[in-house]
């Protein structure tokens, strides 16, 4: 992942529903799971309530006390710095 070169991806939480399991990205700590759905791509940041977010990515997980979520629709347009920053800020967060 390009805004942080040290992530590591791995794949957890392997059950018969779900045999790949969840792709995981960590460094010092969970970052960010991704799922796919029939509608969406949901990125959920672990610890994504501690995170600053000034351009207003996160958009869904919105009330839970310590996640956020970003879930991307096919025709949605990510903006890339913004969650490059989200990536950064959650590195932060777990090198606190």
């Amino acid at each position: 992942m390009s805004a942080e070169p040290e992530m590591v991806e791995e794949s957890k939480w392997r059950k018969p529903s779900n045999p790949d399991g969840v792709p995981t990205f960590s460094l010092d700590g969970l970052v960010c799971t991704l799922e796919t759905y029939k509608d969406k791509v949901k990125v959920t940041f672990a610890k994504g309530a501690s995170l600053p977010d000034p351009a207003k990515v996160f958009n869904a997980s919105l009330t839970a006390r310590t996640r956020r979520a970003v879930d991307v629709k096919e025709n949605d347009v990510l903006d890339d710095d913004a969650f490059m920053n989200l990536i950064r800020a959650a590195v932060a967060v777990n090198r606190e």
